[in-house]
């Protein structure tokens, strides 16, 4: 089980590390929304106001990071030392499934935490901070490329307009459309800011959260 001190280390290096990449890449994850729009990026705003609402997203961040982290700590000391080392994976894809209840944190962790492994086994020792970082990275990049298509859904029910079709939230309607009208190219609509943005947000959120964390403890 986590003890207090570890408690508070997932607490507040997981607040920290959510408000570093809010604070740096919010203006992609703007941009990103704009390209996926229905009415097209610049009809959406283009790149006017990308830097808006980014103090109050950073200080939503802090809370709800430090809540995936601490649960998702929490859930691997629990269910870690109770599985064989074969079965780690399963262990990842259920505490991060717990601490965010979507496909995206159910890819990323596992290979984020098989990733750290690998590097680790190959060096005979843990990873650093950045090594944890570059993981991380990877582990988004790969990640946010595979679920786009849900993400373009998302953007799409987000934006539609109360009472039409799009706007009732069945995913698989919008996509079996997305798919007959646009094609790969619509279900992949972008893909290259939403790879950029999440890697190099997977990079800074996890690799500040393992410095603070290791350095709280």
């Amino acid at each position: 089980m986590m003890d207090g001190r570890e408690f508070v280390a997932s607490l507040v290096a997981g607040g920290m590390a959510g408000m570093c990449v809010d604070l740096t890449l919010f203006p992609l994850d703007t941009i990103k929304t704009r390209l996926q729009s229905q009415q097209g990026f610049y009809t959406a705003g283009g790149f006017r106001g990308i830097y808006a609402g980014v103090p109050s997203a950073a200080i939503g961040s802090f809370p709800n990071a430090a809540l995936f982290f601490v649960t998702y700590e929490c859930t691997k000391s629990v269910l870690g030392p109770r599985v064989s080392t074969n079965k780690a994976p399963f262990v990842h894809m259920i505490a991060a499934s717990l601490g965010e209840m979507i496909p995206f944190a159910l890819i990323q962790f596992p290979l984020w935490e098989f990733l750290k492994a690998l590097w680790s086994w190959k060096q005979n020792h843990a990873v650093d901070s950045w090594q944890s970082a570059v993981c991380g990275a990877f582990a988004g990049a790969f990640a946010a490329a595979v679920t786009t298509p849900l993400d373009v859904a998302k953007t799409r029910i987000m934006l539609a307009k109360t009472g039409t079709t799009v706007a009732s939230g069945k995913v698989l309607p919008i996509l079996t459309n997305i798919w007959k009208t646009q094609g790969i190219p619509g279900l992949f609509s972008g893909i290259a800011p939403r790879v950029t943005w999440i890697s190099l947000g997977a990079f800074l959120f996890l690799g500040t959260y393992d410095k603070v964390h290791t350095l709280l403890l």
